[in-house]
């Protein structure tokens, strides 16, 4: 994806309310061996931008003054209840230094299980995001969790992900829970109910 910015020579609250008035965000861009260079963004094409689950975990071509940079979006700030974007952050990205960053988790096959096939069980999304360690050339757009095999009562952790080649997981330590199947209680005092008549 491909963001167009500009060079920002005015900084402080003022230039930044200015900026915001126009139309444009006001944004930074650090790290590698650059120096942080503040930026403005056009506002609309941002918030469009921030719409899209691509523009959160992927390289992205920031361009400016004809020069293309690799960046990641490492925070950006909303007004309180304005659809405002109100500041952008990124980070220089080198092709050769692997990044930590945080990946969507995508849930297939829910219905399919024997939790929810058989049993009528709800899966619950613990976790819907991980962090991860890779190269970005490797840097998936989301990462796979399969619920085929999902029993009821029973936990998906994430030592249990298929993570794409030259992905490592950051846990610190933790086996996270991904997620958790189980019977509604409404449904499990029917089912009893129903158990009951037929004996």
């Amino acid at each position: 994806m491909k963001v167009v910015a500009f060079k920002r020579e005015l900084q402080g609250t003022g230039a930044s309310r200015r900026l915001r008035i126009s139309g444009q965000t006001p944004g930074i861009i650090y790290g590698g061996a650059e120096a942080p260079v503040t930026i403005s963004l056009d506002h609309n094409a941002l918030y469009h931008a921030l719409k899209k689950e691509a523009f959160h975990g992927s390289i992205l071509d920031l361009e400016i003054d004809g020069k293309v940079q690799k960046v990641l979006l490492r925070d950006f700030q909303m007004h309180a209840y304005k659809q405002l974007v109100l500041h952008a952050d990124f980070q220089r990205v080198d092709a050769n230094a692997p990044i930590h960053t945080k990946v969507t988790l995508h849930f297939e096959n829910a219905d399919v299980s024997p939790a929810v096939k058989l049993h009528g069980a709800t899966i619950s999304h613990v976790t819907n995001e991980v962090e991860v360690s890779c190269l970005p050339a490797d840097l998936p757009d989301f990462i796979t969790v399969d619920l085929t095999n999902m029993e009821v009562g029973a936990s998906l952790h994430s030592s249990d992900l298929k993570l794409p080649k030259g992905v490592t997981l950051i846990t610190h330590g933790a086996n996270l829970t991904i997620a958790t199947s189980s019977v509604p209680a409404g449904q499990v005092s029917a089912d009893a109910a129903a158990t009951e008549e037929k004996k």
